[in-house]
């Protein structure tokens, strides 16, 4: 069996899809995986065919100036990406028998998947992004939305969420279709996600609120698995004291001083503090031999070393500490991240950051908490529960689906 598996996120839908690729090939299967450029060396490594599609995402974690694009440019945008999609795509589906897309931007793999006559899977990484009357649709934090006040009525705001989608993507994603000789489609939104979407997130931690349309699958996260040792730096670092804090916020923005404001809160209460750069280059801001810089590392061990974890809420990092079971701080940004940090909370693993921008003072109260005995138990207790088979489910349902 070929399979495709593609994504046009960042690591935290490439992760999961290369988890994926090395589980389907250590089962015999040929797999191919197309996902942007930055992540192609990492998977190369791992043994996974690779082709590149789109720009290189890294730049974006970094703040610059300029603002909301402008309609024309956004229509530029989204043309630019579909185009490439359909190309790339299209050259390495050559030969497959199904297509796995990772991820809502993954818009071209259903048209390339119907007019190859194979197979196709939509895949969501978090429970929030699939429509459900149990809750709107994640659009705080995107540019334009903000929380949403008072009742609400969840089916309106994904009728409204539907049709936003039309708008944004049918013009481009039609276009291509018409050039392959296929039919438009109506309804974006439902033409990518299917009537039976898988959800790659594990049951304890990110549960499907049904019984509910659409008829959901939830596999278990897909979780890369880890043997790498730590660098000896670390290593020393996690050695010479009581276990530190840990801040990272993997490929994604972070907030405008929050490696200051975590290193200030941290220090308040007697804490060390090892920084994840990631793609923001976040850094110490002194040389104080309480803080320690890292790049790349095994987060699955890192994080059973130290304290707490403070993150962005994504749907790997999130599932990571859990595992670990480790107490978070969650810092949301956009999307998913608010519902990954509303379910820490609720399951009393580690606490949520306020809305607004994070300051010693914020965090301080914020890690206290975490810090606190009974959130250390209950992360512990947690971690028990969290499943780490979901790339094995999956394989197995893409093999039945042959």
């Amino acid at each position: 069996m070929r399979i495709l598996l593609f994504t046009i996120g960042s690591r935290g839908e490439a992760q999961p899809m290369v988890a994926l690729a090395t589980r389907l090939a250590a089962s015999g299967q040929q797999v191919v995986m197309c996902a942007p450029p930055d992540f192609q060396t990492w998977a190369e490594r791992l043994g996974v065919t690779y082709v590149p599609v789109g720009p290189r995402l890294r730049g974006t974690a970094r703040r610059k100036a300029g603002g909301v694009p402008s309609p024309e440019q956004r229509r530029h945008m989204i043309e630019g990406t579909v185009t490439d999609q359909f190309t790339a795509v299209g050259a390495a589906a050559e030969g497959c028998d199904v297509i796995v897309a990772g991820g809502a931007l993954a818009i071209a793999a259903r048209s390339v998947a119907e007019r190859r006559g194979i197979g196709y899977v939509y895949t969501a990484f978090a429970p929030v992004t699939l429509p459900s009357p149990q809750h709107a649709p994640p659009v705080q934090g995107m540019p334009g939305h903000g929380p949403a006040e008072g009742t609400v009525d969840n089916s309106a705001l994904w009728a409204e969420d539907a049709r936003g989608w039309d708008a944004l993507w049918g013009p481009a994603l039609n276009a291509r279709r018409e050039a392959l000789g296929l039919p438009p489609v109506t309804d974006v939104r439902s033409h990518l996600f299917t009537g039976a979407p898988w959800l790659a997130a594990d049951p304890t931690l990110a549960p499907w609120p049904g019984p509910a349309q659409p008829d959901v699958v939830q596999t278990g996260a897909w979780l890369l698995p880890d043997d790498r040792p730590l660098p000896s730096e670390v290593e020393a670092f996690l050695d010479a004291g009581e276990p530190p804090v840990h801040v990272g916020f993997g490929s994604v923005r972070a907030p405008e001083g929050v490696a200051r404001a975590v290193i200030g809160a941290a220090r308040s209460l007697g804490r060390r503090v090892i920084v994840g750069r990631g793609w923001a280059q976040l850094s110490p801001v002194d040389d104080e031999p309480d803080c320690l810089a890292v790049g790349e590392v095994n987060q699955r061990v890192l994080f059973t070393r130290v304290a707490a974890v403070v993150h962005h809420g994504g749907a790997g990092t999130t599932t990571t500490a859990a595992l670990a079971g480790v107490p978070q701080v969650v810092v949301p940004q956009v999307y998913d991240q608010f519902y990954f940090a509303r379910r820490v909370e609720r399951l009393g693993i580690g606490s949520a950051h306020p809305s607004g921008g994070p300051t010693v003072d914020s965090l301080g109260t914020a890690l206290n908490r975490a810090l606190d005995p009974t959130v250390t138990a209950a992360a512990r207790l947690v971690a028990r529960s969290i499943r780490t088979d979901g790339t094995a489910t999956a394989a197995r349902r893409l093999l039945e689906m042959a």
